[in-house]
This record gives C-alpha cells, structure tokens and sequence, in this order.
C-alpha cells in the first residue's frame, strides 16, 4: 500500500532535483546546491544528498535525514569543491526509506561516471529491472532511479557521447520522470515526454545578451531558483535533453512535440510546489487562490469565517474568502517542529498528534460558523479530525471544503494516492453521506471540469487520479514501494534446523 502521512492523512510526492555547473571559480557549489535544497526541502523529508564533480570526479554525501541534519560542516567539507554537482531531496514513492535509496545515484562504467537524480515514478520500471536482472545487472537498492542509471550506462557503452546515450535511453522509459545527472564533463537534464513533473532552467550571474552566466542551475521549482540568487530563464520543455559544458547550454529536442498538450500533474499546483514558485508559466499560488474562488462559486454556505488548513490549504482559503465575501481569518496553526516521518502506534495516538501538529484559533471559531478549505480529501481521517477539533473549539458550523476533486484511483506517476478502497470518495454514494461520514455540516469539492482554470488556457494537466484518465500505459498491478523488501515467510521449522 503507498504510503500515507499517519498523522496528517496528506499526500506526498516524489522528490526535488537540483543542479549546478558553474563557469566562475568563486562560487562555492556545495554551498549553493544545500541553499538549493532547502528551497525544496518540501518535496521530500525522508533523505538527501549532494554530489560534487571536481574535473571529473564525483564525490557525495547523503543518508536519511533533512538537509540541515545530513549538511554538517563536516559533510561540506567531504564535498569541497568542484565545477557542477547535483543534488536531491527524497520522498520515495518506489524503495523504502534507507540509505541506499538516498539519492542521487552514483554508477561507474567503462567509459566514465553517472550521477542521477530522479523526480517521477516509471510505470514500466518492473518490467525494465527484470530485464536488467536477466542480463546480468545486479542492484543496490531498490528504486526506480538505479533502472533509469543502468538503461543510460548500458546505451552508453556503445554511444560516442551520453548525449547520444540519453536520448537511446530515454525511449525506453514510461511514466514521469524529471531528471538531473552528472557525466565526467557534463551536466545533462531531461523531461518526460507529458511533462508531468515540473524541471526549469535558471542562471547566475549574467550581465548582458552576450556575456555568458556565472553558472546555469536546473532543478524542480523557481523558488530553488531565488535561493541561490539565480534569474528563471524557462522551463525544460517536455520530451527536451538539455546539456550543460564548458561550451555554454544547448537543448537537444529528442522528444518533443510541440502540437502535444503538456501533462503536469495537477497537485503540482493544488499541493506539492510551494506558493512562491511558477510552473510552466502558472503562478502557483494563483492556482490554488482560483480554486478556492470556484470552489466558492459551486458551494456558497451561509458562515461567518473561512479558514485554510495550513500550508497549502491557505491560498485557496484565501481565494473562497474573497469570491464569497466572507471574512477570512488565520483559524488554524500548524506545528511546525514535527517530523512529517513520525507515525503514531495506535489510533488514539494518531488522533492526538493531529492535535499537536494542528491546534485551532478559539477567538476566531469559537461561536462562529466555519468554512474551512484544505487542499484535498483523502482518506477522509484527517478530515474528520479537523471536524471534531472545531466543533470542540466552540464552532456552531463546520464546512469542509476541498481544493480538489475526489479521489478515486492510484496514481502511477509518482504521487502516492491510496488504494481504491480506502478512498473515501469511493465508500460513499454522494458528498451529503461523506459530510455525515467525518461529521461535517456540508462537503464541497473542486469540479473535475474546473481544472482547466488553474493553468493557462489550452495547457494540458494529469488528472487520472481524479478520473482514472491515464495518458500513459499503466501496469496491471501497482509496483508496491516495498515491492523488494519483502520479507520471506516465517517457517519455524526451518529456524529450529539452521539453529542444530
């Protein structure tokens, strides 16, 4: 089963990916990619790592852990310096979280060195590990990126460059991918055809239409862009191979199809990226303030105060407030100083760790009529403790609603949604019987056919998890995250055996 934050019933994503290749001996690349990281801490809690490539040799640190607990000064110090590295902050969706899925991914071969980091999910990485297996590869770890660094280095071997690899290996990949890697004398990113995971272009440094930049940086969302003082220059077009030398950035169009709508997942916007950043061109707090004005525009209620659930929750809030007319007001604070990876034993331990990540303002709810709005509607838990902390606040009303529409199918595209039968959208008929079901007074949800609002006009997005709409061919049965790590039946007899 994916996994699922016990504490707070949210979603998580796959990764953020980082890159830098610098032109000027003055920039520190270690330091930068941590900025970097920081910036994009929210994609990922459960490890990281950097890897610094000084004339062609990668050296990396990286383990289980947030970035300001594996980024020690003694860690920069192993990394010194170097002239690119590429960095990584994980939430893994395929591997279970030890060490040796940290990324990035560091493979040797004949002809050089690969480092990758990897934002996506592949839907055919089963079928292409078995293959590998049967062929005489042997695994490290058991996450689709080290699938992706040997589909690379196998094409490499009888490439004449890892340009030329890349774009043999690419072609064999299905799903989401966004990419980031390091050979001996080059950076080289790319995006999956749909472009369901965002990848942008940003540089430091450059002064005039003919100066070359100080340094080029790739990576997941423009805020990692603003921590590290670069200026955005566009996003990494879906199907595109860009490369990044000594000779300047030059973009290979391998896969792209410029008449073919895009494919970014749609809780790029409504949840994973942070407000600050922009995404092919969208701004995403925009995105979630429109959603709270349609979902206002679907679900006028009578009440006296909205709220958002923070973080993401917050902007939509804002945007029902506005829409509506009805005073919006900070109702809810978060803790911020819980790790997202600390699950409660029990159930009742659960429901008190929602009290102490999420306590509500009682000036503001106590006697009022409260619209709250939260980013999504999973499995329904969370949701309903909400309800309950509330009411318990002295709200005479609760109202749920949600920024996006119902769940009702897995996601195979690196977004851990549940499965089928643990969505609540799916164990009841309409929203009067999921309101009952977390003891709300009314439920709202984002129209399926309102999507198409957050975005610019005629932009494609992914919303299979919503419609069961896939854009790409999915396996017939989910690869389980734990997929590799299963244990072997327990057989007593055997243990009293081995024991004589």
């Amino acid at each position: 089963m994916p996994f699922i934050d016990e504490l707070t019933d949210k979603l998580h994503e796959e990764c953020g990916v980082f890159g830098i290749y610098s032109y000027d001996s003055e920039i520190d690349i270690a330091n930068a990619s941590v900025f970097g990281l920081y910036a994009l801490q929210h994609r990922g809690q459960e490890s990281c790592g950097i890897y610094v490539s000084d004339r062609g040799v990668p050296v990396g640190v990286k383990r289980v852990g947030l970035v300001h607990e594996v980024f020690t000064k003694e860690a920069l110090e192993i990394l010194g310096t170097g002239q690119m590295a590429v960095g990584h902050v994980r939430y893994g969706t395929t591997g279970c979280n030890t060490s040796r899925n940290a990324q990035p991914m560091h493979v040797n071969h004949a002809k050089g060195s690969l480092v990758v980091a990897h934002n996506g999910n592949l839907t055919n990485a089963g079928e292409l590990r078995d293959q590998f297996e049967m062929d005489g590869c042997i695994f490290h770890s058991t996450n689709d990126t080290e699938v992706i660094a040997y589909a690379i280095t196998r094409q490499r071997i009888k490439s004449s460059t890892i340009e030329e690899a890349v774009c043999k290996a690419v072609d064999s990949l299905v799903g989401a991918y966004s990419l980031v890697m390091m050979s001996s004398t080059k950076m080289i990113c790319c995006r999956d055809p749909l472009g369901f995971r965002p990848l942008v272009i940003g540089k430091i440094g450059e002064h005039g239409e003919n100066v070359p930049p100080h340094a080029y940086v790739v990576c997941s969302e423009t805020c990692a862009l603003d921590s590290v003082g670069a200026t955005f220059v566009r996003d990494v077009l879906p199907g595109e191979i860009v490369v990044i030398d000594k000779d300047g950035l030059r973009s290979i169009p391998h896969n792209v199809d410029k008449g073919r709508p895009k494919h970014m997942c749609i809780f790029e916007y409504i949840y994973f990226a942070r407000p600050d950043s922009f995404m092919d061109g969208n701004s995403v707090h925009i995105s979630r303030e429109n959603a709270g004005k349609m979902l206002a525009m679907r679900y006028p209620v009578q009440a006296d105060v909205v709220i958002g659930i923070p973080d993401s929750g917050m902007d939509a809030a804002v945007g029902y407030a506005k829409q509506s007319g009805i005073p919006y007001a900070i109702g809810m604070i978060k803790n911020r100083y819980i790790a997202r990876t600390f699950i409660q034993p029990n159930q009742s331990d659960r429901t008190n760790g929602v009290r102490i990540k999420l306590n509500p303002v009682k000036h503001v709810v106590n006697g009022k009529r409260v619209i709250f709005v939260d980013d999504s509607i999973v499995r329904g838990t969370t949701v309903s403790r909400i309800v309950k902390i509330l009411r318990e606040a002295g709200a005479t009303e609760v109202h749920a609603m949600s920024a996006a529409p119902p769940f009702r199918y897995p996601c195979y595209f690196g977004t851990d949604v549940d499965t089928r039968e643990n969505l609540i959208a799916n164990q009841h008929e309409t929203y009067a019987d999921i309101a009952r079901a977390i003891g709300a007074d009314s439920v709202g949800y984002l129209a399926v056919e309102d999507l198409p609002m957050l975005v610019r006009p005629k932009q494609g997005i992914c919303h299979a998890c919503f419609t069961g709409d896939y854009n790409v061919p999915i396996p017939e049965e989910p690869l389980l995250k734990s997929k590799f790590e299963n244990k072997l039946p327990f057989d007593e007899n055997q243990l009293r055996l081995e024991e004589k």
